[in-house]
């Protein structure tokens, strides 16, 4: 399997879909690599020569941030948000969704499993 930037992408697709392995990379930037690296698009991973795999990890240091660096910049951008104390980061302080959805129902990708709550029981009439 090659190896980028720490990790494995799959040797038996095509090298600009196994690209879309590393965290940061989508569809079209990975064709955007491919062209500027000079390499086929269409040709498998394991077919990659070391020159080209090299060519590929100077791209992504270079010009995109991708993987760690990128995984660190977005946990910056959101403990920024909760040291402020600004509305989205109270939401992502509280588990909450943080872009405007509803949450009276659904959410529950973001509040996680069902907590049920015993609800009040009536008052019966004493007579």
């Amino acid at each position: 399997m090659p190896r980028l930037l720490g990790v494995d992408i799959p040797n038996d697709r095509p090298t600009c879909v196994s690209l879309t392995y590393l965290y940061g990379v989508g569809p079209r930037t990975a064709r955007e690599l491919c062209f500027k690296a000079g390499i086929q698009p269409h040709v498998r991973a394991r077919d990659l020569k070391e020159d080209e795999l090299a060519r590929l990890a100077a791209l992504l240091d270079k010009d995109y941030t991708v993987e760690g660096q990128l995984r660190r910049q977005m946990a910056q951008n959101i403990a920024r948000l909760r040291d402020i104390g600004c509305y989205r980061g109270l939401r992502h302080r509280r588990g909450l969704p943080v872009r405007g959805q509803r949450t009276r129902t659904n959410a529950r990708t973001r509040k996680g499993p069902k907590k049920t709550v015993a609800g009040k029981k009536g008052v019966k009439d004493m007579r």
